[in-house]
C-alpha cells in the first residue's frame, strides 16, 4: 500500500499522521489538467496520480514501430541518474570522446592524435538541419565569391527521407528535390538523384537506412556518378549520409562496405545514438570530414561558463546523461559487444522474415542488407487490410505502423517490424503466433470459387406463434433460391478463416 506522511497544524498544535494515498482526498477531486493547482498535495499523491495514468500508455518494448532503444543495463540506468542533473553545456570531455570515437568508427581522414570535428545533439533531426546549415553556408559563401546569385539553394533526396529533411527544408528556405520512388525500388536512385543535380544544389542527401524499409542506399554508387558530373562541370558538389538507423550497423556488420568517408564526396554524416547506438531517447550525432567543411562563422565562442567553449547547436542547455550513457556503451560493449548485439538483432529479423514467408500471404519487401528490421505487404489485397491488421494486433499490446508508400507507390501498403536488442526469438516467435490470430480475425479476399447463394425473399403474415406471433406480425420467407459461383476475390463476410491466408 502507497502511503503518504502529511504535517498539518492543529489546534493543539503540529501533529502528523499516516495516510494512505488511496484513502485520501486526491483520489476523488479533479486533477488540473491545463491549470495548475490552488494547493500543494504530498509527494506521494503527486507520483502515485501521475504513475497511474502512465499505465494507461503502451509497453515501450512492444512498440515495434519505434527505432528507439527502450533497454539499457541497471548500470547504465544508475549512471543516468547520477548525471541527471549535468548541463550539458557544462561538459567538455566526454562529448569530446564520443565525437573522437564515432569518426573514427566511420573512417574519417583523422590522425592519432588528432581531435575530429563533431558534436552531439538531441537526435538526428537537429544534426540534420546542423549539417544542412553548413552545406547552405559553404555553398552561399562559395556563390558570393564567384559573384553568382546565391538566393535559391536546392538539396536533392530520396522521396523515402524522413520528415526532418522536409522540416530543414521548409524552415533554412531550401528547395527539396525529391527522387520518386517506383515499384521494386523503394530508396533513392543515384542515377536519377545525379540527374537532378544543378550549380544550385548545396548537397545530395543519401540514407543508409530507409526508415520505410532499412534498405541502404547506394552510396559509392552516387559518389562516382556524382565525380563524374563534377568533372564535366566545374561544380563541387558533395554528399550527406543520413546514417540515423545503419550508422551503427554497417561498420560492425557490412565493414567492407564503402559508405562513410571513405567516399571523397562525403563531407558529413549523422547518426542517431538513441537508435542501434543503444541508448535512451534524446541523444544524436553528426560528424564533419575536416574543419574546412564546417563553416567558422557558424561557431559560437563563449565565456561566461568559466572558459572558452566553442558551441554550434540550435539549443544549448540540455540533459548530459545520454551522453554519459553513450561513453558507458562504447566502453563496456566495444567492437566486439556492439558486433554480436547486432548479429543477434539480424539473426531476430532472420527468424521473424522466414516465419512471415511460411504463412504464404505476405510478400517481404525489405532487404537482407539493411537495418534489421522486417517491411511486409499483404499479397494481392487492398490496402484497408494492412491497418486492420495492424488494429488486430494492438489487442495483444503490440504497435506495429501499416502505412502507404510515398510518391509513385501509392498503391503498396506497408507493415513495419523493426528488430531492436530486446525483441529476441522468444519475442519474435509470440509475434508471429498473435500475427497469425490477428490474420485469421480480418475479412480476407480469397482467389478460389466460393459458392454464392442468392435468395428470394417475402414478407408474408405469421399466425404461428413458432414463425412469429399471433399479431400477424411479417415473417421472412425464402420462397426461391440460386447458387452462383464467383471465381475471384470474394470476402468472406464471417471475420473468419480457417486458414492464415
Amino acid at each position: 500500500m502507497v502511503l503518504s506522511v502529511v504535517s498539518r497544524e492543529s489546534e493543539e498544535g503540529s501533529s502528523s499522521f499516516v495516510s494512505p494515498v488511496f484513502a485520501s482526498r486526491y483520489v476523488q477531486e479533479p486533477v488540473p489538467r491545463y491549470t495548475m493547482p490552488e494547493k500543494s498535495m504530498s509527494k506521494d499523491a503527486a507520483y502515485q496520480l501521475i504513475h497511474d495514468e502512465l499505465l494507461l500508455d503502451s509497453s515501450p518494448r512492444l512498440n515495434l514501430a519505434s527505432f528507439v532503444t527502450t533497454w539499457m543495463e541497471p548500470e547504465c540506468d544508475k549512471l543516468i541518474m547520477e548525471g541527471i542533473n549535468k548541463n550539458y553545456a557544462d561538459m567538455d570531455e566526454y562529448p569530446n570522446r564520443c565525437v573522437n570515437i564515432i569518426a573514427r568508427l566511420f573512417n574519417a581522414p583523422v590522425l592519432s592524435k588528432e581531435t575530429a570535428v563533431g558534436v552531439g545533439t538531441v537526435g538526428s533531426s537537429e544534426a540534420i538541419m546542423l549539417a544542412g546549415l553548413a552545406f547552405k553556408k559553404r555553398w552561399q559563401q562559395k556563390r558570393k565569391a564567384e559573384g553568382k546569385p546565391y538566393d535559391k539553394p536546392n538539396i536533392v533526396t530520396g522521396a523515402n527521407v524522413q520528415v526532418c529533411w522536409e522540416k530543414f527544408a521548409r524552415y533554412f528556405e531550401v528547395e527539396l528535390k525529391e527522387v520518386k520512388l517506383r515499384e521494386g525500388f523503394f530508396v533513392m536512385d543515384p542515377v536519377k538523384a545525379v540527374e537532378m543535380v544543378d550549380e544550385n544544389t548545396i548537397c545530395v542527401a543519401a540514407i543508409l537506412g530507409s526508415t520505410l524499409n532499412g534498405e541502404f542506399e547506394d552510396v559509392k554508387l552516387l559518389n562516382e556518378l556524382l565525380m563524374q558530373k563534377n568533372k564535366r562541370t566545374g561544380w563541387d558538389t558533395p554528399i550527406h549520409v543520413d546514417a540515423a538507423s545503419g550508422g551503427f550497423i554497417a561498420p560492425f556488420l557490412f565493414p567492407e562496405l564503402e559508405w562513410d568517408f571513405r567516399l571523397p564526396l562525403v563531407k558529413s554524416i549523422n547518426v542517431s545514438g538513441h537508435k542501434y547506438g543503444l541508448v535512451y531517447a534524446g541523444i544524436g550525432w553528426v560528424i564533419w570530414r575536416n574543419k574546412e567543411d564546417l563553416p567558422e562563422e557558424l561557431i559560437f565562442h563563449i565565456n561566461y561558463l568559466g572558459a572558452d567553449q566553442p558551441t554550434f547547436t540550435l539549443n544549448f542547455s540540455k540533459g548530459s546523461s545520454q551522453i554519459i550513457a553513450q561513453y558507458y556503451q562504447f566502453l563496456r560493449l566495444g567492437f566486439e559487444g556492439y558486433s554480436k548485439v547486432m548479429q543477434n538483432c539480424m539473426e531476430s529479423a532472420r527468424i521473424l522474415r522466414e516465419g512471415l514467408e511460411k504463412m504464404g500471404c505476405f510478400e517481404i519487401i525489405s532487404k537482407v542488407e539493411g537495418v534489421p528490421l522486417v517491411a511486409f505487404s499483404i499479397k494481392g489485397q487492398n490496402k484497408s487490410l494492412a491497418f486492420k491488421l495492424s488494429d488486430n494486433l494492438r489487442r495483444f499490446g503490440w504497435i506495429v505502423p501499416a502505412y502507404t508508400l510515398p510518391a509513385n507507390a501509392e498503391h503498396i501498403t506497408v507493415l513495419r517490424v523493426v528488430v531492436r536488442e530486446d525483441f529476441g526469438r522468444p519475442m519474435v516467435e509470440k509475434f508471429l503466433s498473435h500475427l497469425e490470430i490477428g490474420m485469421n480475425e480480418i475479412d480476407i479476399a480469397v482467389d478460389v470459387p466460393v459458392p454464392r447463394i442468392r435468395f428470394t425473399v417475402e414478407l408474408r403474415p405469421s399466425h404461428n406463434v413458432i414463425d412469429g406471433d399471433a399479431c400477424g406480425i411479417p415473417k421472412a420467407v425464402i420462397v426461391s433460391q440460386q447458387v452462383e459461383h464467383i471465381e475471384k476475390n470474394i470476402p468472406l463476410v464471417s471475420g473468419k478463416t480457417k486458414g492464415v491466408c
